[in-house]
């Protein structure tokens, strides 16, 4: 059964370049997203082994290979297998390396694109874009950002003012106190909650590498492993998988945790090889690049065994897959 892999905050992993691509237009609307005004960069922030890396220029690369905007053509890729009875964590979803999937954070959601997995924004979509996707055998991630506060967001009021930290770099967002788990874990969880009432087999939560940026906080290391495995249990203790987004430099110590990993340019900065702790453990990696051509990152993603693919910094409904 293909997962589907919904969004549950705003853009990709937050690489900021102060332009987007033009998006395309889906051909089979689901739900309309509202959001995507809100995911416009405001900055640029550099790569490191942790942290997040920026994005590709306007403009976007040209189409190669199959498209999301065509029609559904019958599946030629394995799908995942379910997990035995038991408690909801026992069942939860495990994906393994070398599915396909669809990362969609940008408008509506187009249903049609010939793979296992979709990953797309928590607040924007209901559950009957959840159902539908489920309906041809996809699972679905939820999108949700747990490492700065979105002012476009419907719980940005239960937010305390005492939680919010430097801007980020994205329009809207301020960097959250990680350290404060005893205001952000009940928050955490409605969210979360949110996610498992519609029916997405797992959560991508979004910036988990504060401690590597200016956020006006403190943050150390320990701080934020100790927040990303309370992020991780919140998750199964709902029975949804669960995706360590980038934060490269904590793989060794987040590996055990977490589900499956997803992550922006490790071909572009030469991290890609950090991520193969979670191919050897059986999960897999989702993988994107703005910027760099197929031909110079697929054959080490086919030899990794990673899931990966180009996208357009906005995460619209383009993709070309290796």
């Amino acid at each position: 059964m293909p997962v589907l892999l919904a969004a549950c905050s705003s853009a990709p992993d937050r690489r900021a370049d102060g332009s987007v691509p033009s998006a395309t237009g889906p051909t089979t609307p689901l739900s309309a997203g509202s959001a995507a005004s809100a995911r416009t960069p405001e900055a640029t922030t550099g790569p490191t082994a942790g942290p997040t890396t920026p994005g590709p220029t306007a403009g976007g690369p040209p189409t190669e290979g199959p498209t999301a905007a065509g029609p559904r053509a019958s599946p030629t890729t394995a799908r995942p297998t379910g997990a035995a009875t038991g408690t909801p964590a026992d069942r939860r979803w495990r994906p393994r390396p070398g599915l396909t999937w669809q990362w969609q954070l940008d408008g509506t959601v187009d249903p049609s694109v010939d793979v296992s997995v979709y990953d797309i924004d928590g607040f924007e979509n209901n559950a009957a874009t959840v159902a539908r996707l489920h309906r041809d055998d996809r699972k679905v991630i939820c999108y949700i950002n747990v490492g700065a506060w979105e002012d476009y967001r419907p719980d940005r009021d239960a937010f305390p003012r005492s939680l919010l930290g430097g801007p980020n770099g994205w329009h809207g967002e301020r960097w959250l106190d990680i350290r404060r788990v005893d205001l952000l874990r009940p928050l955490m969880e409605r969210r979360f909650d949110m996610c498992r009432d519609k029916g997405f087999d797992a959560v991508e939560p979004d910036l988990m590498e504060g401690y590597a940026a200016d956020t006006g906080f403190p943050l150390t290391a320990g701080d934020q492993l100790r927040y990303n495995r309370m992020i991780a249990a919140i998750a199964h203790e709902r029975g949804l998988a669960v995706g360590l987004k980038n934060d490269l430099g904590q793989i060794p110590e987040l590996v055990r945790p977490f589900d499956f990993a997803v992550n922006e340019e490790c071909a572009q900065f030469g991290e890609c090889a950090l991520l193969e702790p979670f191919v050897a453990a059986g999960k897999a990696v989702f993988h994107v690049e703005y910027e760099e051509p197929k031909a110079s990152f697929c054959p080490d993603s086919r030899a990794l065994r990673l899931s990966s693919m180009r996208k357009e910094l906005e995460l619209g409904v383009w993709r070309s897959p290796c």
